[in-house]
């Protein structure tokens, strides 16, 4: 069904879901002018919402977590397990697994443990692999443009027959990301200072979006049971 904005000067429809540019309204429209947090918590509301082990990236922590382990319920659930549909819902459930634990350097954010070999090479001093300095300095920002095109576009338009990925629905969920991703990086080359880092504002979008894709497919394979 159509999604709708409606304005002054009439409505605007819309194939994809609009809950990311609301989202994005609400952390810059409202977030980042909300006053007081400096008083309250030492810093602004907005700085502590796109912190590290700040809410948004917990809330992807859980989001990833979660999905992953409907993404592997989804592959269980599947009758032949060989067909790319199965393949692809497997590999995300190691994806999202992965990336959760990625997120909160493996326990080490929970528990303070530590594997100091890999943490005295990290470029935050964290055990987690994103964050070594070639994958963190080259790999880790093109990553994300290339699988949230993918995703928020590329995906559902050459591969519809591959359920496993996220549809034409949640594409703006990915494209955000995408396009942040790419004027972060091209900011570098610019004849201005690179823009700021809001990656935990945006990475959100992309945890959510997967989130939702497992959730809405789990509930269709129980309706295809019944």
């Amino acid at each position: 069904m159509p999604k709708e904005i409606k304005t002054s000067w009439g409505k605007i429809t819309s194939d994809v879901s609009l809950v990311p540019i609301y989202y994005l309204m609400f952390i810059y429209g409202f977030i980042y002018i909300l006053p007081y947090g400096r008083d309250l918590i030492g810093i602004s509301w907005f700085d502590w919402f796109r912190s590290e082990d700040g809410p948004l990236e917990w809330i992807q922590f859980v989001e990833y977590a979660i999905s992953s382990l409907i993404a592997f319920c989804i592959y269980i659930r599947r009758k032949k397990k060989r067909e790319i549909n199965s393949i692809v819902w497997l590999l995300i459930a190691f994806s999202t697994f992965v990336i959760a634990g990625e997120e909160i350097s493996w326990g080490q954010r929970l528990f303070g443990l530590s594997i100091n070999g890999l943490s005295n090479i990290n470029v935050q001093g964290e055990t987690n692999l994103h964050n070594l300095p070639f994958f963190h300095n080259y790999l880790l920002d093109p990553f994300f443009q290339v699988i949230c095109l993918f995703f928020g576009w590329l995906g559902w338009k050459k591969f519809k027959n591959i359920d496993a990925f996220p549809n034409k629905n949640l594409s703006l969920y990915f494209l955000f990301v995408s396009l942040f991703y790419f004027y972060f990086d091209i900011s570098w080359a610019s004849t201005t200072e690179q823009i700021r880092n809001d990656q935990e504002i945006f990475e959100v979008l992309l945890s959510t979006g997967i989130f939702l894709h497992c959730f809405k497919s789990f509930k269709r394979t129980r309706s295809f049971e019944n």
